[in-house]
């Protein structure tokens, strides 16, 4: 799409936006301010954005993984909710541990339990051609209503009557690196991961033969790269990405698994991911925003009294859009 067409979609989006918020009652530019001051105005509003940005960064990482493969991951969602559970009932069931590795215990299994979930996706793409985007989506189904049963039976929080968990134990829980705005360990650990990942891409050989397989699997066949070991490669670690997600839903910020612990940060971290074309560095900016972008539709809300049913059409067309346009951007540069 042309510069100046990009430009037309996007003041036509936006305006198309204003209009709706302004017909619920509500000044479009109250609301746009609500919600700035909402994210970045005070440290109560950073500490939710960055709250908000610690999950979208770790699955938007894995799904950027999975994007330089050439693979479309759509099942983070489910990863992420299997990775909370096992991170949860690490937390909850092992007993008389070191914090340091109790917790660092908690968050593994998150990422093995991600890593097993998403493995099949890749295997049956290999082996029986099955499209990841179809396996995945099936998987995420299998994966919500999974999880709500575990938490609703086996492993219940018997004083309550929800699909809950009781609290994991002090020692799996994640501390803060800072507490002015509140920010977790596990958002630091999240931009180092994305360091490692944008170095690891440009100077590795591992590096380099996933990125020629996502770019032509044929020619990085014929140059003699393992494709089908490394699209199950990728599709692993995509998965292990999106359960240490969930695993700091769990050990940095809500301390119990919970049916609808995720509000879609799985299927948001799609955009993350594409409007940061793959690029690991950028997406910490990209989660960043996206951040930024719930918790001030939750302000704006809050302070300007717009319907939270606008507020989230608001939210969901600005993320739409941003998908879109990563994805022609992310096409264009193969």
């Amino acid at each position: 799409m042309r510069g100046w067409r990009l430009l037309a979609l996007v003041v036509v989006t936006l305006g198309a936006l204003g209009a709706l918020v302004n017909m619920a009652g509500v000044s479009p530019w109250d609301a746009l301010v609500a919600g700035v001051q909402g994210s970045f105005g005070d440290p109560g509003g950073l500490s939710g954005t960055f709250t908000r940005m610690t999950p979208l960064l770790f699955s938007g990482l894995g799904v950027a993984l999975a994007l330089r493969a050439g693979l479309f991951n759509i099942g983070v969602e489910g990863q992420l909710l299997v990775g909370a559970l096992a991170a949860a009932a690490t937390g909850i069931y092992l007993t008389g541990l070191p914090a340091p590795l109790h917790v660092t215990l908690s968050v593994l299994s998150g990422a093995l339990a991600g890593m097993l979930w998403a493995a099949p996706a890749g295997l049956i793409k290999v082996w029986r051609g099955g499209h990841e985007v179809i396996t995945t989506i099936m998987l995420n189904y299998i994966a919500r209503s999974f999880t709500k049963y575990i938490a609703a039976n086996p492993m219940q929080d018997p004083s309550s009557d929800m699909a809950t968990t009781v609290y994991v134990a002090d020692g799996a829980r994640l501390g803060l690196a800072s507490t002015t705005p509140e920010i977790s360990w596990g958002l630091v650990l999240g931009i180092g991961i994305a360091v490692f990942l944008f170095w690891w891409m440009r100077r590795t050989v591992a590096g380099y033969e996933l990125g020629a397989v996502g770019a032509n699997a044929d020619a990085a066949r014929a140059a003699g790269v393992n494709v089908k070991r490394t699209i199950v490669w990728a599709m692993a670690a995509s998965g292990a990405l999106a359960g240490i997600a969930g695993a700091m839903q769990v050990c940095a910020y809500e301390f119990r698994f919970y049916d609808g612990i995720s509000p879609g940060y799985g299927f948001d971290s799609l955009a993350v991911a594409l409007i940061a074309l793959a690029n690991p560095l950028i997406v910490c900016l990209s989660s960043l925003l996206f951040g930024a972008l719930a918790q001030g539709a939750q302000s704006a809300q809050v302070v300007t009294e717009i319907p939270k049913e606008i507020a989230a059409v608001v939210q969901g067309v600005v993320i739409l859009l941003a998908a879109g346009i990563g994805w022609q951007r992310l096409r264009r540069s193969d």
